[in-house]
């Protein structure tokens, strides 16, 4: 066992605070690595103050890592030490049942899914995230970040990236079709800038004009207020695709007013409330509305490669660990552009 520093939230909704952790002895699939950054993620919050359920405390968030390699077991054979590495939403599945052999090893079907944090591990110990110095995982739950990745930029990938390359390549975003990013925040500017990437024509729906000239620079060819009731009249009928990263509830018949014939929107913003719909809206365009959760291990490195490819990286703003606090209000206000990022050395 090792003893690390941390920050953890001591209880639901209460202030993170400065602690230490044990992590557990380098097994022989285990690598050890020395976190460098930790981005903060809107799920952070939503589960250190239980908007999605009960949560185990005390809790260490973070499921944005990126670190080096400083120690693996004897039986390790994908990284070495020294590798630049990251670990994403989960640490653990069965590795068996239909979705883990598929690689989607993120809907595991036999032991589920074991997240990063605020999950039990198959010791029966807690999980503990990426707001610490060192974390130990099995490698086959560890990526590669390519060299033409800045660390830093690169930790957010670990979920806003694969949150959003995931529904957009499997729906299908690409030169031809028109897609829709609703919210420019931490999830929707990675939006943006893949679905740009992959040759899609790329709108915003924002609240307001606000970050318009960001959404530009990001990759979107458009901007629209979706405070404006033009808008949903002069979009009617465009979009092939609709991606939502906003975790607030929806108006979702206007915007499912939006889609061409056939169309999709996918949500992987999740709001705390329930939220509902007229099935006619999607009764009237053989239309879909559907979710999306991260990607499979396989997939995320997909992502970190086709990023790095691409150029691609969050946008960020680095804080130091006594800062985060502070940042979890400012996710809350929407005053990020467009991703914190805890530089762990202040730990």
């Amino acid at each position: 066992m090792t003893t690390v520093a941390a920050y953890a939230a001591p209880a639901a909704k209460a202030p993170l605070e400065r602690t230490t952790i044990e992590r557990r002895a380098v097994g022989e699939y285990d690598v050890l690595i020395d976190i460098k950054f930790a981005g903060i993620c809107h799920s952070d919050i939503h589960q250190a103050r239980e908007g999605w359920g009960e949560a185990i405390f005390p809790m260490v968030p973070g499921h944005e890592i990126a670190g080096i390699v400083s120690e693996v077991g004897p039986g390790v054979t994908e990284f070495a030490v020294g590798d630049r590495v990251g670990v994403g939403c989960m640490v653990d599945s069965c590795g068996d049942c239909e979705n883990c052999r598929a690689g989607r090893e993120q809907f595991c079907t036999g032991s589920g899914m074991v997240g990063t944090y605020n999950a039990v591990g198959k010791d029966g110990e807690p999980t503990y995230g990426g707001y610490s110095q060192k974390i130990v995982v099995d490698e086959k739950y560890v990526v590669r970040i390519p060299d033409g990745l800045s660390l830093d930029v690169a930790a957010p990938l670990l979920c806003a990236g694969i949150t959003t390359y995931s529904p957009l390549k499997h729906w299908g975003a690409g030169p031809g079709k028109k897609v829709a990013v609703i919210g420019l925040g931490g999830l929707g500017h990675m939006g943006v800038k893949i679905a740009h990437a992959l040759g899609a024509e790329v709108t915003v729906l924002s609240q307001s004009l606000r970050k318009k000239e960001d959404g530009l620079k990001l990759g979107a060819d458009h901007y629209y207020a979706t405070s404006d009731p033009k808008t949903f009249e002069e979009l009617a009928g465009t979009f092939d695709l609709i991606l939502s990263t906003v975790s607030a509830p929806l108006d979702f018949g206007a915007y499912l007013g939006l889609l061409k014939t056939g169309g999709a929107l996918v949500n992987v913003g999740a709001p705390e409330e329930p939220v509902s719909l007229n099935l006619f809206s999607l009764i009237g365009g053989n239309k879909t509305l559907a979710g999306s959760m991260i990607g499979g291990i396989a997939e995320t490195q997909e992502m970190l490669d086709f990023c790095a490819g691409h150029g691609i990286g969050a946008e960020i703003e680095l804080i130091a660990a006594a800062e985060v606090n502070e940042a979890y209000e400012r996710v809350l206000a929407s005053d990020v552009r467009y991703r914190f990022v805890i530089d762990t050395a202040t730990i």
